[in-house]
């Protein structure tokens, strides 16, 4: 490659990069190593029902910034500590142990993007480690043939939610732009979406995740398949047969051997 293609790609991930700072309520970059982002400011959400996503998926792909896994590790333990300092939920500041970022490959080529933590992610500060999380271990290393700590694995919010209810529409945009930088930063090729918390807020839809699943949508270049979350499965195992078709298309996506 040339040296001026070189700089033409350097300049296009810093810039999208830059825009998601700037998303996030960054202004201004100090000089030397960068600094952890500053807590973002709100983003509205849609008061319409979006229209549904299309299907398949458009086959561009984000430009990738040229950084070493130890860089990504350090920008993502940056979001993570100012996670930690977030206040804009009050209801979910008062009753959180502690914020519940991510967990695992940060230059993985696939994320999974679940709802929000629940009563053993509060404790631990890891997602998907009580009963649903190991059945989403399960579905990683027995089904796919992937170890859990090569994929990356979040949620649309970073706080448990009082009595484990639904995210609200304001706390999921208050985490919207951690979620948008954790994307950035990892800059995954797939992503599955478990459940319809963790659908509906990533492509902007009011469809349930009965018609979402069985396709593959397009977010910003990334392929994205939606299905069942792993407790709604413990609660109904019948389920766990669609949930493994919905894998199997995922697999199919990422050109893993599908049995």
């Amino acid at each position: 490659m040339q040296r001026g293609s070189q700089d033409n790609d350097l300049i296009r991930g810093l810039t999208d990069y830059l825009e998601t700072l700037q998303s996030a309520g960054v202004d201004t970059l100090p000089r030397g190593c960068p600094q952890a982002f500053v807590s973002p400011e709100p983003i509205p959400m849609p008061v319409e029902p979006l229209p549904m996503p299309s299907a398949p998926v458009n086959e561009s792909k984000p430009e990738m910034l040229n950084i070493t896994t130890a860089d990504r590790a350090a920008m993502l333990q940056q979001l993570t500590a100012q996670v930690a300092q977030c206040a804009k939920c009050a209801e979910l500041v008062a009753n959180r142990t502690q914020t519940v970022f991510g967990v695992g490959n940060p230059y993985s080529e696939l994320v999974f993007l679940g709802e929000a933590p629940g009563a053993d992610e509060d404790r631990q500060g890891i997602p998907f480690v009580g009963r649903a999380g190991k059945l989403l271990t399960d579905m990683i290393e027995k089904g796919m043939k992937l170890n859990r700590d090569d994929v990356y694995i979040c949620n649309i919010l970073r706080c448990r939610p009082p009595g484990n209810r639904n995210p609200a529409p304001d706390e999921a945009a208050h985490c919207r732009p951690f979620l948008d930088a954790t994307l950035q930063i990892i800059r995954p090729k797939f992503i599955c979406c478990l459940g319809s918390i963790a659908a509906t807020n990533l492509l902007n839809t009011l469809e349930t995740i009965g018609r979402l699943r069985g396709r593959v949508y397009d977010y910003k270049g990334i392929k994205v398949v939606c299905t069942y979350h792993p407790a709604y499965l413990l609660r109904n195992p019948p389920a766990k047969s669609d949930a493994w078709n919905d894998l199997k298309l995922l697999m199919r996506e990422m050109g893993l051997p599908v049995p």
